[in-house]
């Protein structure tokens, strides 16, 4: 399984993989009556528990991501500077990783300055399952305030179509 996920992500990567290009103009919901399933509590990196129905009311970027994924190294430096430039406004960025130990997963989100939640999804199916299938990493929703799934991108996509999309939400 880790080899085809590793797989698709450096298709996607590269570019292999199609998908659309952004757009000047961005609506602001394109998936529609698709509400997402909000209702679990995973662990921080600290070990506390976090509720994402506790978000409810904020736009969410929920990022299921890898430690090993080269895609995900490169999404994770814009998700800092649009978490740090739109929180104020109502911008949550939840980063659900689904691999690695703790420790591993601390020493990480430290080298790359993650400063929004890191939460542990190795082992939790449920939640995954809930979101997908996921065909591969990373695998972003951008949820509206009422807690519908507005936008999925399946592999790397430019800090600025998401920007794009989160402002649409704001």
């Amino acid at each position: 399984m880790r080899t085809f996920a590793l797989l698709a992500c450096s298709l996607m990567l590269l570019g292999l993989v199609s998908k659309p290009l952004y757009s000047q103009q961005q609506e602001a919901c394109t998936v529609t009556d698709k509400a997402a399933n909000l209702d679990f509590a995973l662990l921080d990196m600290d070990g506390a528990e976090v509720k994402l129905s506790d978000y409810l009311g904020r736009v969410i970027l929920l990022d299921f991501w890898a430690t090993w994924c080269a895609p995900c190294r490169i999404e994770i430096p814009g998700f800092i500077e649009l978490f740090d430039k739109y929180e104020a406004r109502g911008l949550s960025i939840l980063g659900i990783s689904v691999d690695d130990s703790v420790d591993a997963l601390q020493l990480y989100a430290e080298e790359m300055e993650m400063d929004y939640p890191v939460l542990i999804g190795d082992g939790r199916d449920d939640v995954k399952d809930a979101f997908g299938p996921l065909y591969g990493f990373p695998t972003t929703f951008l949820i509206n305030r009422e807690g519908d799934i507005c936008h999925q991108h399946t592999g790397y996509a430019p800090k600025e179509q998401f920007e794009q999309e989160i402002l649409s939400l704001l």
